[in-house]
């Protein structure tokens, strides 16, 4: 934390890139304060939100003495993060590039039914598809251990991170990645949050995610800057439908090759008519989705749970209901 904030405090800067936690921190311990700050930007305010940092940011707005301009840039516009930037935005204009939580018309969705035991061999065929770097997102940091240790088996350039693993593997396994003497990243959506990697070739989804902003992101990785790129995802029975539902409205919207399997999905909502809801919303209020509604939303559940769980916990740590004595 020295070295980092010494640079500020010796000769000032124009401008400060951090994270909200450590800006706050830095903020009230008074190492430098933000009253001559006129501009405030703020990078994946949808990311910002899933990772519970809406109180830092708030109280980060709270330090500035005068008046601001405030950017918000966000891939996804679900209705939390709506409430947020009323919260901290000042007479906002909202300027949408296509729809809020589209695909990118850049990547070519490729969707594949593997079963679950078949995942893991059929990524080695998957590989082939285009040159390096290739990005696998897996949902559990035990797949990513599985897959590395496989593709190395392999003969396979790769590394991994997730958060099972510490700081200096991680940054060693990104370094690499980075400079290209490693051809293959396996990593879990926390651990890969805020990195950028340029001119990723292929996405692969060795999981397809609960939540479809979650997809959106994973895919955006590729296809950058007008270049083309593919994302490849695998997808099986154990994947919920109102999932599969979101994931076949996406394709259909982008104007993507929709696969028998998800061709083969009813959708509830198929009727023009029935896609506009009330506020003129269309699919899941919450999350923007548009395979489910606002009461199958697996983002608004899961939402809840943490919410329920932080309580509890709150509860048993403070002396309150179920302490023990």
């Amino acid at each position: 934390k020295r070295e980092q904030i010494e640079p500020v405090q010796r000769h000032g800067v124009h401008a400060v890139v951090a994270t909200p936690g450590r800006l706050k921190d830095l903020l009230n311990t008074k190492k430098f304060n933000l009253d001559l700050c006129r501009y405030l930007c703020l990078d994946e305010g949808d990311r910002m939100l899933d990772l519970g940092f809406d109180e830092e940011v708030q109280a980060i707005v709270s330090f500035f003495k005068k008046q601001r301009q405030t950017l918000l840039f966000s891939a996804t516009m679900p209705k939390k993060f709506q409430d947020f930037a009323q919260e901290v935005l000042v007479r906002p204009i909202l300027v949408n590039v296509g729809r809020a939580g589209a695909a990118n018309l850049d990547v070519i969705q490729e969707v594949e039914y593997v079963k679950q035991e078949a995942k893991i061999v059929y990524l080695l065929e998957c590989l082939q598809k285009t040159s390096p770097p290739v990005l696998i997102f897996c949902e559990r940091k035990q797949d990513v251990d599985d897959i590395h240790e496989y593709l190395l088996l392999k003969g396979v350039e790769a590394v991994s991170i997730h958060g099972g693993k510490d700081q200096d593997e991680r940054n060693e396994a990104i370094a690499h990645f980075k400079d290209s003497s490693k051809d293959v990243l396996v990593a879990t959506d926390i651990a890969a949050k805020g990195l950028d990697f340029p001119d990723i070739q292929h996405v692969i989804n060795f999981d397809m995610p609960a939540e479809i902003e979650n997809y959106v992101h994973r895919i955006g990785r590729t296809g950058r800057c007008g270049k083309t790129g593919v994302a490849t995802t695998f997808i099986n029975k154990q994947v919920e439908e109102s999932s599969l539902l979101d994931l076949k409205q996406l394709l259909l919207e982008a104007k993507q090759r929709v696969p028998p399997v998800l061709q083969a999905i009813q959708d509830p909502f198929a009727a023009e008519e029935e896609l506009n809801v009330v506020g003129g919303v269309r699919g899941c209020a919450f999350c923007g989705g548009l395979g489910h509604r606002i009461t199958d939303c697996p983002k608004r559940d899961k939402d809840a749970r943490r919410l329920g769980a932080g309580q509890r916990d709150m509860l048993l740590g403070s002396g309150g209901y179920g302490c023990e004595s």
